[in-house]
């Protein structure tokens, strides 16, 4: 087993299950709110993209116990927030992981994709959400 890989791989993997464990804690906290019911979705996908390399690579699947490390924010709008931060986070992590990883196309094609995910549509998504409940929040203290 290649050592750079497993590193790769697996902070990416840990950062997936890291996102899926906080949007869910949101939908368990706030209900099925939009955005988090739609990307706990792709974190899910995110995770299956990455577990086949797991294999071929003969690395070790770690463990997700994220659920039992964090805490859903106070409100939807905080959560939103947290969203936004999580997402441009995973961003920079995957522009540090890729140029790791040169050597290994399958797992630049990989991660090129979920950083794509994370930035044109979770990103934008989280953001919409906060510029919403801003917006929401502005016009209730309007009156």
């Amino acid at each position: 087993m290649n050592e750079l890989i497993r590193l790769i791989l697996t902070e990416a993997l840990e950062d997936e299950f890291k996102s899926r464990a906080l949007y869910n804690l949101v939908i368990q906290k706030f209900g099925e709110i939009k955005p988090f019911i739609n990307i706990v979705k792709a974190e899910n996908r995110h995770i299956q993209a990455l577990l086949p390399l797991f294999k071929k690579y003969h690395i070790p699947v770690p463990e997700d116990n994220w659920e039992t490390q964090l805490v859903a924010e106070d409100t939807e709008l905080e959560a939103c927030q947290q969203g936004v931060l999580a997402e441009t986070e995973n961003i920079e992590m995957y522009n540090r992981l890729l140029k790791s990883c040169k050597d290994y196309p399958d797992v630049t094609i990989v991660l090129k994709n979920l950083q794509r995910a994370s930035l044109e549509n979770h990103l934008p998504a989280f953001k919409r959400c906060v510029n919403r409940l801003n917006n929401r929040a502005n016009n209730v203290d309007e009156y």
